[in-house]
């Protein structure tokens, strides 16, 4: 049975990205089981492209370049290298799941800012969120926000801003 090949081309609109930048991971040694027809163009196959989405995959993960290179030898060196391409991955789903909870963090301090704003705009006046006679916002604001957040039972999102709160009180 023949192998099915195909073109950059096909290849770039079946990952859903560009020809540059599969010439770009090429050019970086990340593409070294790709082979080259008489004529020495890149002709892939189905192996090729299940190994090219883990390339985007590690690099959409935020992956470095020599980290996704040291995965693509370890993984043509074969099964000895099982256990180092494991936790290659591991490694990364923790700093990748770290990321992801940093960026919920910020989306809840947003949505915290947004009511803040959504109030004081209701009011017609920022005021009612300062110390009486200054510019200075209430220090237990947050307070009044998780009452809110109780009120109108949004339960996630009240302990996704309690983690938010204890991640700014040890920062400071």
């Amino acid at each position: 049975m023949q192998k099915m090949t195909y073109s950059i081309g096909q290849v770039a609109e079946k990952l859903g990205v560009t020809i540059d930048t599969i010439r770009y991971y090429d050019k970086a040694g990340l593409l070294p089981f790709v082979q080259r027809n008489e004529i020495g163009r890149r002709v892939f196959t189905d192996n090729d492209l299940h190994l090219m989405r883990t390339i985007i995959c590690l690099k959409n993960a935020g992956v470095s370049v020599a980290d996704i290179s040291t995965f693509i030898d370890l993984r043509l060196q074969g099964d000895t290298t099982l256990d180092q391409r494991y936790q290659l991955l591991r490694d990364h789903e923790r700093d990748l799941q770290q990321q992801i909870t940093d960026l919920q963090d910020t989306m809840s301090y947003l949505k915290f800012k947004e009511w803040y704003y959504q109030t004081a705009t209701a009011a017609g006046t920022e005021t009612i969120h300062f110390v009486p006679g200054t510019n200075e916002v209430i220090t237990d604001l947050d307070q009044e926000y998780d009452r809110h957040l109780t009120e109108t039972g949004q339960l996630a999102e009240l302990k996704r801003f309690a983690n938010v709160k204890d991640y700014r009180l040890r920062r400071h």
